[in-house]
């Protein structure tokens, strides 16, 4: 997909990141003021999984107590499952706790459509009845097509639908970073 598109700017960079995901811990705890066993951390594969985990450990600096941490791998659950591959690979969704009467905080590195949220959402209410599930997402790009709202919003980005936003995680891409990037225009 980055063949096609070049790099029109650098939206953060690792310090910010790191600063983004401290703001996002501090603001998780304010609004849920409850036992951290109270609250789990469950980041969508996979790198709301690399930012669900930063979150928790950044939680267990904090309070000396780590919240649990699940990840869902929403592969199965998406609507163009047809379309984004004719053999697609599919993760493991990684629960080990039990959901129910617990406070989610659902992590994803980017919100878009609201598509990828209502996916997971569909997978973990079929692991229990949680007491409410809230969103943190490191980037809202607008253009909803779905009625989500994050609750925790590291950056806002006002894009085109011509723009990617892309998050690079040391854990998946070995850099710490957010980019935005444009479609080349080859002569269309």
């Amino acid at each position: 997909m980055e063949n096609q598109f070049k790099e029109k700017s650098k939206i953060l960079n690792k310090e910010e990141i790191k600063r983004t995901l401290m703001r996002i811990a501090h603001e998780i705890l304010e609004k849920n003021n409850v036992d951290i066993n109270g609250i789990a951390i469950v980041g969508i594969y996979c790198r709301g999984s690399f930012l669900a985990q930063r979150i928790a450990d950044i939680i267990k600096d904090i309070k000396g107590q780590s919240p649990e941490v699940g990840v869902l791998d929403i592969t199965l659950y998406r609507d163009d499952l047809t379309q984004i591959a004719e053999q697609p690979v599919v993760h493991s969704t990684k629960i080990s706790f039990d959901i129910t009467n617990k406070i989610i905080v659902l992590v994803d590195d980017v919100l878009f459509t609201g598509r990828t949220v209502r996916c997971a959402l569909d997978e973990l209410i079929d692991f229990g009845r949680p007491k409410s599930i809230q969103l943190a997402v490191l980037v809202d790009r607008g253009h909803r097509e779905l009625p989500i709202k994050a609750d925790f919003v590291g950056k806002n980005i006002p894009t085109s639908t011509k723009e990617v936003v892309n998050v690079r995680l040391e854990e998946a891409d070995g850099i710490d970073e957010v980019v935005l990037l444009e479609k080349e225009n080859n002569g269309e």
